[in-house]
């Protein structure tokens, strides 16, 4: 199989914190998308974001990945270490892996050890009728899983014995939520928690969805109908003359469903056209003239 240098293709240094992680993957996450991206093999580079996103925001993961050292160059051949399973791999009790399509080189080196589980089992719902629950770590979904609910099939392995399990996971589920799936024989239970992916478009806080509107200064001084993208389908909005960058502006119940359904919070954020012609520089030169403006007015 291939290493995959997860720092390159996100365009990081090793040194890159959490946040500058999260930036780089949204941006190449935007760029790659397949329902809006150009560009060539656009399916396959989103997939390979995706991957050293899942691994490079996981501390646990990261860290596991950074014990392979700096010698390995991308798309060259590569091998575990021999004590790799034992390092970093699963030890016992009950652990799952999300069958979620990634590489050879990401399952080898975390296929057995799930998404952040731990072993051991802990006092849950069933305590009191010879149940108890253990939890297996976390389940990735999307941003549009969460909304509309959806299947995912794991691979659980309890106490040596694995077997695949369809989860069914239901619309308008929230980061962080728990997921309780019965066990072998009624004895032992599972639970996932929850973990949005990243969204190129969407921040998701509970089940209210946030979004930035772009808008050129015209729209925003003259107010506009805008169509602005939600979950459910494209909806107008209409953008009230005088209209702020940082303004916020609510479509209610456009968020995640639930009783009550959350909102999608739309941020406006003003974008500067760059003047390239005489006649574009002469039109900002004719505002400049004609707006008794001062941005600064306010300060002493």
């Amino acid at each position: 199989m291939q290493y995959r240098d997860y720092y390159e293709i996100l365009g990081l240094a090793r040194s890159a914190d959490a946040d500058e992680v999260k930036r780089a993957y949204r941006k190449l996450a935007r760029k790659f998308h397949p329902d809006v991206s150009k560009e060539k093999n656009a399916e396959d580079k989103f997939k390979e974001v995706q991957e050293a996103y899942e691994v490079l925001r996981d501390s646990d993961k990261r860290a596991a990945y950074d014990q392979l050292g700096r010698d390995f160059r991308n798309g060259q051949q590569f091998r575990p270490p021999p004590d790799w399973s034992q390092r970093f791999g699963s030890s016992g009790g009950q652990r799952f892996s999300d069958l979620n399509g990634f590489s050879d080189f990401f399952s080898s080196l975390f296929g057995g050890a799930g998404a952040g589980a731990g072993p051991g089992a802990a006092a849950g719902p069933g305590a009191g009728s010879g149940q108890t629950d253990s939890n297996a770590g976390h389940l990735d979904v999307t941003v549009e899983e969460a909304f509309a609910g959806t299947k995912r099939r794991v691979a659980l392995n309890e106490h040596g014995r694995q077997r695949q399990v369809d989860v069914q996971i239901p619309a308008g589920v929230t980061d962080g939520q728990p997921l309780r799936i019965p066990g072998i024989g009624g004895r032992t239970s599972v639970i996932f928690r929850i973990r949005l992916r990243p969204h190129h478009l969407y921040d998701v806080v509970g089940k209210d969805v946030q979004i930035e509107l772009p808008l050129a200064p015209w729209e925003a001084a003259l107010g506009a109908k805008v169509a602005v993208p939600t979950l459910g389908g494209t909806v107008e909005l209409t953008v009230p003359a005088g209209a702020q960058s940082g303004q916020k502006l609510r479509l209610r119940a456009r968020g995640l469903p639930g009783n009550p359904a959350g909102d999608q919070m739309v941020t406006i954020k003003l974008v500067t056209p760059t003047a390239h012609s005489a006649t574009e520089k002469e039109a900002y030169e004719r505002m400049k003239r004609d707006f008794k403006f001062d941005p600064r007015a306010d300060w002493p």
